[in-house]
């Protein structure tokens, strides 16, 4: 990859476990959580007696130079080297996408390999640890407590917090404090023990290491219980059928070999085929994002056996399953398993149809991770909802699901609330008032146009549902409403020289109309390609440095909306020339932090929002040609 990412995937399994780097030499910084607090993992290569660091930061050994760093959508591989050895590093999750063992089983390689740098032979002995901080959160002074063990065939260190609370707190830059940390070897050779490091308690497991012979280790966290659902507490998928953790670090360990090929044969296809949608900028965009996408999720299933795919909003206010956090992370999905699409949908479904919702428009989330508990976001009050932007959100994801499996029966369940929505949409989404919508961090907006559009393509997704469903009226019926808003929205949104308004009562500004894509994709016919390339050609004009601003009010963007905004254009080198300021925006910021979808395109600088699953929606040309074609 040629993308200097801004910050380095390597263990990256959901909201809670996340190591990275924030520096492109993995020993140049102590690893970190998402939040930027450290989650400190340290490698060391003892070469004939002297220590060197390789992973991680520790100021009294002498670091390895880092010769290499190549990241794909589901490994990051590193390699370091002195006078004496090369060492070479590579961290692997297998998030495999359509299998939710692998997807959920909490359990990462990290394998080492060594060849001689000199041609001479040396002893040399790898060792990697864990810190405490990782199952603490920020009650660093919490007692841990260790444990070595010795399980079918494996070396393992196991570490928690003493006092388990499982799913005791919730909130946006809050780490977990319950379940226990794994780290493992199955080298016959390995050795398990507590150290201390600075003060900090870390789990450490070392082994030696023969030249051209990897040694595998094995990073692991057991969270006991995952979710909070309506009151109840639900666990993790791969453990469904009783199976606990030192079996599934085991299996893990027998099917790395296989594993590892199939990891390396998915990465190359998301590659080849965002590189066909947008050349090599746009693939290594795509690669970068994969893993953080899926790891700001949680799986589980719930009292049924059907699966629920909880997101978390993170570095936002930390809500569960929030609607327009899901709606734009859905391309990746709708491409590589609508299932989970369903999955993020039924938490909302449940609430929205319980006696606590009491509004006639979709919520805005079910709660606040990791307790899925109703909405707490605004104190539930109905000026902090977002009506039209949940409404529309919820009918354009149920319509993609129904495309991408070729059945509506998922949505024909829940026909009533559907058509709750669409009497809304009806009676408010031409010109919307004063409502919240997903880019109220730019400012409250009356007006929108944009936000207009969402109705507008929700009401076309509502006919394509009921069409599906072998309802021609009704089907012709909402066809006709989409028809009638998009004709208002072209005789108020669009000045005299044929560019488009931020909000209908605004001349003179602009502002990206990514809801609109979905007329593209769908190939619905509400709006013509030449009024979507026109839009295109000016949206260009207001290009900074590094991308067009999400509107005419400030210098900042948005990552998914612009992906979505340069989607609609016809032409392939259009869409690039979009492309090319957000790869340099990530390649050049100085702002190290996983992958910001709100940044400043002047700068380059991160504003706010990392690693959040919208970034998801960067797969929108991916999957507008799967569609188109």
């Amino acid at each position: 990859m040629k993308l200097r990412a801004p910050a380095i995937p390597l263990v990256t399994i959901d909201p809670f476990i996340s190591i990275w780097s924030s520096d492109s030499c993995l020993n140049h910084n102590e690893t970190e959580h998402w939040t930027g607090t450290e989650n400190s993992v340290i490698g060391i290569a003892e070469i004939d007696g002297e220590k060197r660091l390789f992973l991680g930061y520790n100021r009294d050994i002498i670091k390895m130079k880092q010769t290499s760093l190549d990241i794909d959508a589901l490994s990051t591989t590193a390699v370091f080297e002195n006078e004496k050895a090369i060492i070479k590093v590579k961290f692997l999750t297998p998030l495999i996408p359509d299998d939710y063992r692998l997807l959920t089983r909490p359990v990462s390689y990290i394998e080492v390999e060594y060849q001689s740098n000199d041609g001479a032979e040396h002893d040399v002995k790898i060792s990697i640890s864990a810190s405490e901080k990782i199952c603490l959160d920020e009650e660093i002074d919490s007692p841990v407590i260790t444990e070595n063990i010795n399980r079918n065939g494996l070396c393992i260190m196991k570490m928690g917090n003493e006092n388990q609370k499982p799913l005791n707190r919730s909130g946006d830059q809050v780490r977990i404090d319950w379940g226990y940390l794994y780290l493992a070897s199955d080298s016959a050779e390995a050795m398990g023990r507590e150290i201390e490091v600075f003060g900090d308690t870390q789990i450490e497991i070392s082994a030696p290491i023969k030249e051209n012979q990897p040694l595998m280790f094995y990073f692991a966290y057991d969270d006991i219980e995952s979710i909070e659902y309506f009151g109840k507490h639900l666990r993790s998928y791969w453990n469904k059928d009783g199976q606990n953790i030192l079996d599934a670090i085991a299996e893990a360990a027998e099917e790395y070999g296989v594993l590892n090929e199939r990891c390396t044969a998915f990465s190359k296809k998301l590659y080849d085929d965002a590189f066909a949608a947008g050349g090599e900028k746009y693939a290594e965009l795509l690669s970068l994002a994969y893993r953080q996408v899926i790891a700001a999720h949680k799986l589980v299933l719930d009292e049924n056996g059907d699966v629920l795919y909880v997101s978390k909003e993170c570095n936002s206010n930390g809500c569960a399953a929030t609607v327009d956090v899901s709606y734009p992370s859905t391309p990746m999905y709708l491409l590589y398993n609508p299932e989970l699409v369903k999955g993020m949908m039924r938490p909302v479904y449940k609430y929205a149809e319980s006696d606590a919702w009491k509004f006639d428009f979709a919520p805005h989330d079910v709660g606040q991770y990791p307790l899925l508990n109703g909405q707490v976001y605004g104190d539930n009050q109905e000026k902090w909802q977002m009506p039209v932007e949940e409404c529309g959100n919820m009918l354009v994801m149920e319509a993609n699901v129904a495309l991408a499996t070729g059945s509506a029966d998922f949505a024909a369940k829940h026909i009533g609330l559907l058509e709750k929505w669409c009497r809304y949409l009806i009676e408010y989404g031409a010109d919307p008032g004063h409502q919240l919508c997903t880019d109220d961090f730019a400012g409250h907006l009356a007006h929108n146009c944009n936000l207009s559009l969402k109705a507008v393509m929700g009401l076309q997704g509502m006919s394509i549902i009921t069409g599906m469903l072998g309802d021609a009226e009704k089907s012709a019926f909402y066809r006709a409403e989409a028809e009638k808003m998009a004709a208002n929205w072209l005789n108020t949104a669009v000045n005299d020289d044929g560019t488009t308004r931020l909000a209908f009562d605004r001349p003179d500004s602009y502002s990206m109309k990514y809801n609109m894509v979905w007329d593209r994709a769908w190939k619905s016919g509400l709006f013509s390609q030449e009024f979507m390339d026109a839009e295109i050609a000016d949206n260009m004009k207001h290009f900074n440095k590094y991308g067009m601003p999400l509107d005419s009010r400030a210098d900042y963007t948005k990552s998914d909306w612009l992906v979505w905004t340069a989607s609609m254009a016809s032409d392939d080198k259009v869409f690039a020339d979009y492309i090319a300021p957000l790869w340099d925006a990530y390649n050049e910021s100085v702002s190290r932090v996983p992958m910001s979808d709100w940044y400043d395109t002047v700068s380059g600088r991160w504003v706010s929002f990392r690693h959040r699953t919208v970034q998801g929606g960067l797969f929108m040309r991916v999957l507008m040609n799967k569609m188109i074609k």
